[in-house]
């Protein structure tokens, strides 16, 4: 018998670039200041929601696109299995007994881009699935329960940035006053500013997936202890709050300044956190007209760049070309300034 197609619900969040402040916003840091912007391309989730009849028992089927997964749920969750986030996003929801679902992820970020791509699959995950509870929680509400995900349902180190982000999109002010509680201020900016700022950004993929779990325990292990020195911590939150002002000030020259800080900062927490191939990078952006340049997330092998050029649009097309012909892996990933955070609808 073919089951009866009741909604198809659609969601999408942006990812997160350029996060001054990064590391300020976790457990340990004990209070933070980050300035983050979202930008498309956005993680995208589609639900298909079936009535399940009396005679057969509800399922989820996850569609994971990007891995070229599709898999079948068990309705109860004695473990996590192929993708743990996923599962545990559809665990922490008290969904409707009589219903199954279809869930098709998928989002044009590579995967390990330190660009926050798996904080916004869970929000736009969460934020669909929301449709379907009683009542509808806010964006706030939404990232804190992607944040409880990781940290209660997975176990997982997590700061509180990127699901802010992706719930909010835009500029994001995100000053963390008691871990992981925190405020969230929309940097507004004039539509030449916002422009402007779009023009002159570029966010570059180091050619591979990011993996630096072991100089991130380091360097955890060092912050969390009772007696280790944190003043480190407190440059990289000055770069938040002058990136902040810098923006809002339509001041470039500052911002970039805001960046760099921000990325020698991550290198006196653990030199091996802006790799040798970000450095090459950089150099060559340098040459090419780049005032500024931030390592995305925490910072390791692989991952991203987010690069600031100045106002000669001729500068940032050569970065281009050079940039393909030093290593066929880097890539110049086309992004848009988010005006928006999640959004979720039927159809």
């Amino acid at each position: 018998m073919q089951r009866k197609l009741l909604h198809v619900i659609n969601a999408t969040a942006p990812i997160r670039i350029c996060d001054l402040g990064g590391w300020t916003d976790t457990w340990f840091a004990e209070y933070g200041a980050v300035l983050n912007i979202g930008v498309y391309p956005y993680a995208e989730v589609q639900i298909y929601v079936y009535e399940t009849n009396e005679h057969e028992k509800p399922n989820i089927v996850l569609d994971v696109e990007n891995f070229g997964e599709r898999y079948t749920l068990h309705t109860s969750f004695p473990e996590y299995d192929k993708h743990p986030l996923l599962e545990a996003c559809i665990d922490i929801m008290n969904l409707p007994s009589n219903l199954s679902f279809e869930v098709n992820l998928f989002s044009e970020a590579p995967a390990g881009c330190s660009t926050g791509t798996s904080a916004s699959i869970s929000v736009a995950l969460l934020g669909a699935l929301d449709l379907l509870t009683p009542g509808q929680r806010t964006p706030h509400e939404i990232a804190s329960l992607a944040h409880r995900v990781e940290t209660e349902k997975l176990g997982l180190q997590c700061g509180i940035q990127d699901q802010i982000c992706a719930s909010y999109g835009g500029i994001c002010f995100i000053e963390m006053f008691q871990y992981p509680h925190a405020s969230v201020s929309p940097v507004t900016l004039p539509n030449s500013i916002w422009w402007e700022l779009e023009r002159r950004l570029m966010l570059v993929y180091l050619g591979k997936t990011h993996s630096s779990s072991d100089v991130h325990k380091q360097v955890i292990t060092r912050l969390e202890q009772p007696w280790s020195d944190k003043s480190i911590l407190d440059i990289l939150r000055d770069s938040a709050h002058k990136g902040k002002n810098a923006l809002l000030e339509g001041d470039f020259n500052s911002f970039a300044q805001a960046m760099i800080q921000n990325t020698e900062g991550q290198m006196s927490l653990h030199p091996a956190l802006v790799s040798e191939t970000a450095k090459q990078v950089i150099d060559i952006a340098r040459q090419h007209g780049a005032i500024g340049w931030k390592v995305n997330g925490a910072g390791g092998e692989g991952g991203s760049l987010t690069l600031l050029f100045d106002e000669h649009n001729k500068n940032k097309r050569n970065f281009k070309k050079t940039l393909k012909e030093l290593d066929s892996q880097l890539q110049a990933i086309p992004i848009y300034l988010s005006r928006m955070g999640l959004r979720r609808w039927f159809h």
